[in-house]
């Protein structure tokens, strides 16, 4: 992989470094498993899976939420 350098990067226009970062992005979600949770994000995560299985029926699917969420803007 060649080097970035800053001031390379700085040189490209707001847009390009956006699609930059969303490349960046799409190769760190290829390999969720190279992601390490800490133990207190792991903790929350099992927090919230029990709470569900508690509850099934509360709260809102995610395609509710985000348009909700995209409707405020």
């Amino acid at each position: 992989m060649s080097t970035l350098v800053e001031a390379n990067v700085l040189s490209l226009s707001v847009p390009e470094r956006i699609q930059l970062v969303e490349d960046i992005w799409d190769t760190i979600a290829e390999v969720p498993e190279e992601v390490g949770l800490t133990t207190d994000q792991k903790a929350e995560l099992d927090r919230r899976l029990d709470a569900y299985h508690q509850n099934p029926n509360e709260g809102s699917p995610w395609g509710m939420v985000r348009e909700r969420v995209r409707g405020r803007q």
